[in-house]
């Protein structure tokens, strides 16, 4: 896996029914390579965090599938692996501009 790309802002957080408070967050995004070097598409993985103390029961989201949008306007489907706010995710990217499916 190879890092290409960082970033980091103030972006919604989402579940399936709810829009939370603005999330400050911090996002890296790895991509999966062959050996030639040329990039596998859907090898991918996310990891960074997300400040939940403004959302309260913040606990309960934990292993939840949810959304992040992103402050650019992306959305990213994220599951949080701990209630420290640690962001991790495997598979496909964001899931506007995606241009291999």
């Amino acid at each position: 896996m190879k890092l290409v790309e960082e970033c980091s802002g103030i972006g919604e957080l989402i579940s399936a029914t709810t829009v939370f408070r603005p999330v400050r967050y911090r996002i890296s995004r790895f991509q999966g390579h062959s050996h030639s070097g040329m990039p596998v598409p859907g090898l991918q993985r996310i990891e960074g965090s997300i400040d939940l103390e403004a959302i309260p029961e913040a606990g309960a989201l934990v292993g939840s599938s949810l959304t992040l949008r992103l402050d650019d306007g992306r959305a990213l489907a994220i599951t949080l692996a701990g209630d420290d706010g640690r962001v991790l995710a495997e598979g496909h990217g964001p899931r506007h501009g995606c241009s291999c499916c």
